[in-house]
């Protein structure tokens, strides 16, 4: 008979409906591609102001183990949900998953892949885009505040005082929310952005281009006159317009329907438990944060 730690890896392993289901059509979406395939699905829509549904530096341990025991000669198709996080966090993904895959990987974004989940795309060779899908503004956020309205707002609060003196007061108090040196802190993380993403298209998606479309890109995806606004959903024409590779899923209806039932599954994964993000791999290999 079974002993204790029998019965608990039974219980373990035994899996929900929703599980099932998820698994299943992620692997067969791994099939018809006949790659490699992780699904990184945040419930930042589902469940909002709840702590780890952004990129951190927590996802690594996910990607670490949906890369166990997978043959990376096959390349890699990551699906992504996310509302974006910390730039230096996208970083260390994209490098470990280029440590494994090379340029081989393509980004599936079914729905919303933002700030810098928008960064991570931009380190594919091809985004894989449908009508529904959006990227968005790459320019990095401090506790929900955009990095170039912490700018604007030390560069107003100069060019005000030297003219006006008798303001000091209300803009000492107007500041003094943000930390010492803060003022550089969003600059650096501005240009930070700009520079990742300038290295990760030259080295993939355009490498060897001379024809500037990738600092063009990069000037469109990291400015604020003309988004105005962090949150900003960029379209598959518009983004096709500023020249990234992008996919129509319209293109192939087969692979389509294999993307979008995956995203259905996840998205009601996500909002039937208390899962507030799931990194899976077509094996069934995954990190699930809960609430």
């Amino acid at each position: 008979m079974p002993g204790w730690d029998d019965v608990l890896k039974e219980m373990n392993e035994t899996l929900s409906p929703a599980d099932y289901v998820r698994r299943k059509y992620l692997k067969q979406l791994s099939e018809l591609t006949g790659r490699n395939a992780i699904a990184y699905y945040s419930a930042f829509l589902n469940k909002p102001n709840i702590p780890n549904t952004d990129i951190n530096d927590l996802d690594m341990t996910g990607f670490m183990n949906t890369l166990k025991d997978i043959n990376c000669s096959r390349g890699l198709d990551l699906i992504l949900h996310t509302p974006g996080g910390s730039p230096t966090a996208a970083e260390t993904i994209v490098n470990y998953l280029r440590s494994k895959f090379g340029n081989d990987i393509r980004i599936i974004v079914p729905q919303i892949a933002m700030s810098a989940g928008t960064m991570i795309a931009c380190a594919g060779k091809e985004i894989i885009m449908g009508k529904q899908s959006s990227l968005g503004p790459i320019d990095p956020q401090f506790n929900g505040i955009p990095a170039y309205n912490i700018k604007e707002e030390f560069e107003e609060a100069k060019k005000d005082l030297a003219i006006n003196n008798e303001n000091a007061q209300y803009w000492a108090i107007k500041l003094q929310q943000y930390p010492a040196a803060f003022m550089k802190t969003a600059i650096d993380a501005i240009e930070l952005s700009s520079k990742l993403v300038k290295e990760w298209l030259s080295s993939c998606m355009f490498e060897g281009d001379q024809s500037g479309i990738v600092d063009e890109i990069v000037a469109q995806l990291n400015e604020h006159d003309n988004s105005k606004n962090h949150g900003r959903h960029f379209s598959i024409d518009f983004c096709k317009g500023i020249g990234l590779k992008i996919i129509s899923m319209e293109e192939n209806e087969e692979l389509q329907d294999a993307i979008l039932t995956v995203h259905h599954a996840y998205m009601l994964s996500i909002s039937g438990s208390d899962a507030i993000k799931i990194i899976e791999n077509q094996n069934g290999k995954a990190v699930i944060s809960r609430e």
